[in-house]
């Protein structure tokens, strides 16, 4: 398969990728449904004539929406069909879109384009699902041998986190000022965070027709909901952490800013990449069971930028490292009842594989703090410094291509003064 749109080998966005993401430029402030194609955007709202077939043709004004969601909304069929014809318009043998006059007004730069939220995110959960992330969370601040709690084998640990601080990449984030317990036996105080880190995660985008209140959706089913996948930095507060999170969980330490990267890679693109999910002990109950369960191969590198230019990658991971898979993700959140809508987003939670070196937070790679991390520049980190920026790359590496999902980083500025 090749496009009439030049690329390298190695180019994030190939013909068998074809992400979806929202896009203006400089010339046109309105915000557009757009899909990478090498270094361009094709602008949808531009060519949502051309998508003709049986189940598109009388709705092809979701291609020009401003977010994805009503896209989203139409269920896997209809993705399946609009990929098809993307693939058709974009190939070398379709001289529909190489006319001269046409191909200008169509297709973008990516270096003039800006990139927004794809998606209006009604409601963002984050999961557990690293068996390796939270075994070492467990043996830091409990021991080895209860490192998981009972629960964590028998259903996918997760928390209601907070869709308004959401944001795309390249969006600076500030330290999180907040109540800590520095001293055990002292009372807490008031400041900016000591304990910045960062979380290696990758997310996903519900999609389909939205579900009612009571109604549920089994693992089995779950992949009729999942629309696709972007990487992700759950940015984390860690000393707020420690003195809030008891009873509830998670709370200011983790609203402060959540990083996704601009590009939803669907499954129709990473089909090519299965592999079989990790096996699990004790068996799921019914409603987690899927056939032939799966996961992606999906490589996750984390490059740490700092203040004066210097990149160091810290570390290495990857997707098929969850025990939890996303299918098992979705049902349990539904397991109850609660309904989810198109645009809702949920999160693999930290990704760390076996390996020190692939930990998926400052929090393990430097073992809370105690084995600081070396950079090139140098320097060294426990945890994260102010103008410090974190880069999330993932790809897939096919037969001479790569399904990439592009960049998702932030850079880290200082708290606020009060």
């Amino acid at each position: 398969m090749k496009s009439f749109v030049e690329y390298s080998d190695n180019s994030d966005f190939p013909i068998q990728n074809l992400p979806y993401g929202i896009f203006t430029t400089p010339e046109n402030l309105k915000k557009r449904i757009g899909v990478a194609i090498g270094n361009e955007i094709l602008d949808l709202s531009a060519i949502a004539h051309l998508f003709t077939g049986p189940l598109l043709n009388s709705k092809q004004d979701v291609f020009c929406k401003e977010y994805l969601n009503d896209f989203m909304s139409l269920g896997r069929p209809s993705w399946i069909e609009a990929r098809q014809t993307l693939q058709s318009l974009l190939s070398t043998d379709n001289q529909t879109l190489q006319q001269t006059d046409l191909r200008s007004k169509v297709l973008v730069p990516q270096v003039k384009a800006t990139m927004h939220l794809p998606a209006r995110i009604g409601d963002y959960t984050d999961f557990y699902s690293s068996i390796h992330h939270a075994t070492n969370i467990g043996i830091m601040f409990r021991n080895k041998e209860n490192a998981l709690m009972p629960n964590w084998k028998y259903l996918p640990v997760g928390y209601h986190g907070r869709a308004s601080s959401i944001v795309i990449s390249g969006t600076p984030i500030r330290r999180a000022r907040g109540q800590t317990l520095p001293v055990e036996e002292a009372p807490p105080i008031y400041g900016p965070s000591r304990l910045m880190d960062f979380e290696l995660e990758v997310a996903f985008f519900v999609g389909g027709p939205p579900t009612k209140l009571g109604d549920t959706v089994v693992a089995s089913r779950a992949e009729e909901h999942i629309f696709g996948l972007v990487t992700m930095n759950d940015w984390s507060a860690r000393d707020i952490q420690k003195w809030e999170y008891v009873p509830l969980g998670p709370f200011g330490a983790k609203n402060l800013g959540t990083t996704i990267s601009p590009w939803i890679i669907t499954l129709e693109a990473l089909e090519a990449f299965k592999v079989p999910s990790m096996p699990q002990d004790p068996i799921p109950f019914p409603y987690l069971r899927y056939d032939n369960p799966y996961t992606f191969d999906i490589e996750l590198e984390v490059d740490l930028k700092t203040a004066n230019g210097v990149v160091t990658t810290i570390t290495r991971s990857n997707y098929k490292y969850l025990y939890w898979s996303a299918q098992q993700q979705l049902a349990h959140h539904t397991v109850t009842g609660c309904n989810i809508n198109p645009g809702d987003l949920m999160a693999s939670g930290t990704i760390s594989g076996e390996m020190a070196d692939s930990y998926g937070s400052m929090l393990e790679l430097s073992w809370k703090g105690t084995k600081p991390i070396q950079l090139k520049d140098g320097s060294a980190r426990k945890f994260l410094q102010d103008g410090d920026e974190i880069i999330i790359k993932g790809y897939c590496s096919g037969n001479g291509y790569r399904i990439g999902f592009g960049r998702c980083s932030g850079k880290l500025l200082p708290a606020h003064t009060v």
